[in-house]
């Protein structure tokens, strides 16, 4: 069973909730960018929770027939990159999501989801 690009960018977005990710945000960039229909934003307080997320994002999906394509970034680096293809996850931490500032960029993408 194959997942489309939606239904993995809201298994994402529950996988961040569940693993009690903060500012969790999901763009809708399919009208913006041809590279991926979606991002996925959100902000971890520990290097610890972003390595536990990128695992359990990895394995879940990879579960559920949607393997990743590409990674950057280390845990410890306060950003990580997970491409899945059509959906681009993106985990700050707190000061590096402030600096990069990713939902400005693409303020014109719409939010399809925020958890705060």
């Amino acid at each position: 069973m194959s997942l489309n690009p939606t239904e993995v960018a809201h298994r994402l977005v529950d996988i961040a909730s569940d693993l009690q990710a903060e500012d969790i945000v999901l763009l809708d960039i399919r009208e913006l960018a041809s590279f991926a229909d979606y991002f996925v934003i959100l902000t971890t307080g520990s290097d610890r929770q972003t390595r536990a997320l990128r695992d359990d994002m990895v394995k879940r999906l990879k579960a559920s027939g949607v393997s990743i394509s590409h990674a950057e970034g280390r845990p410890d680096s306060g950003w990580l990159l997970l491409d899945f293809g059509d959906v681009i996850v993106h985990i700050f931490g707190p000061e590096q999501r402030e600096f990069y500032q990713l939902e400005e960029l693409w303020s014109r993408a719409p939010q399809v989801v925020r958890i705060q």
